[in-house]
């Protein structure tokens, strides 16, 4: 049996064929974004699923379902996209719209949820059934998985985590219109802009660099090779990502915490510091039980978690 997992992002479209094992077999690609109409992405779905199927020379009776994950808030069962503002979609029944040129199962899912539910059943967290997935990039992404089960919440909006208020003083405008939200302190840009500020009134090795070639890895690298200003930019940085990672500890007390994102190739030296900075943030006696450690899919894990959703439902 087959899967088919469509990963819906705001400049490129990318499709996957997984088989039995959860493995990637073939894979297609098109441009997306706002300036294509909602019928020319859903004509893009179709065809790319139909050029998998051609690749493997397999037909739709060997397909178990099509996934579909998004950057926004879905109703999975029922393959309903209610927003999706990086591509304009909204109010969308991609359900019926592709089942009137494919015979098959469609779902869709928030992009990082699927994330999740890709390293749960295939990538670091398999075993687990109460994890939770951060993404740390552009924003900071989150998908939590409860008992098992993709955790949507009562209104399917559930698992924007970037969202949480961790600075209600002078906080940094976010992008969706308050101040201080965790994403202006933990994801990369936050990083990134945090060292441009640095640079303009200090003397560093970040300095041998233009602005336009300040990178979270490059802040890694000045950091590991001494350079002070570098360290306490990054170090504030980890302090904040731990921050909003207590606050997820205390609410839910998951077994795992997979940081995912860019952000998670620096591995050890992203992960050690932020469970020193957890250890301290915990409240007075509270051990950290949660296993911290960065995930392993990718940018895979999109196709892959999309792949598989079909399996989480009793069709």
């Amino acid at each position: 049996m087959y899967y088919i997992g469509i990963d819906l992002g705001g400049t490129t479209t990318k499709a996957g064929l997984l088989n039995s094992n959860y493995e990637i077999v073939q894979r297609a690609t098109s441009v997306s974004g706002m300036l294509k109409t909602q019928d020319e992405i859903l004509s893009d779905i179709i065809n790319l699923s139909r050029e998998l199927m051609y690749k493997e020379n397999i037909t739709e009776q060997d397909v178990h379902s099509i996934g579909i994950g998004c950057p926004g808030i879905t109703i999975p069962k029922e393959g309903f996209v209610i927003s999706c503002p990086n591509i304009s979609f909204s109010n969308v029944d991609m359900k019926t719209e592709i089942q009137k040129h494919l015979n098959l199962d469609v779902y869709v899912e928030n992009d990082a949820n699927l994330a999740a539910l890709a390293e749960v059943i295939a990538g670091a967290a398999q075993g687990t059934t109460n994890t939770i997935v951060i993404t740390l990039g552009t924003g900071v992404g989150g998908g939590i998985i409860i008992d098992g089960k993709i955790y949507r919440g009562s209104f399917w909006g559930a698992g924007e985590v970037g969202h949480q208020v961790i600075k209600f003083d002078n906080g940094h405008l976010c992008g969706c219109g308050k101040t201080g939200c965790w994403e202006q302190y933990a994801s990369a840009t936050a990083l990134i802009r945090d060292a441009k500020e640095a640079i303009l009134n200090t003397t560093s090795t970040l300095l041998e660099l233009s602005e336009d070639n300040i990178t979270a890895k490059t802040i890694f690298e000045a950091a590991n090779k001494g350079d002070l200003v570098a360290k306490d930019i990054l170090d504030n940085y980890l302090y904040f990502v731990a921050l909003g990672l207590t606050n997820l500890i205390n609410v839910l007390q998951p077994e795992v915490i997979l940081i995912g994102g860019g952000m998670s190739a620096q591995k050890e030296k992203l992960i050690e510091p932020i469970k020193n900075h957890i250890s301290s943030l915990l409240s007075h006696g509270q051990d950290l039980k949660t296993e911290i450690k960065c995930a392993i899919l990718g940018n895979d894990a999109g196709i892959i978690g999309a792949g598989l959703l079909g399996t989480t439902f009793n069709n």
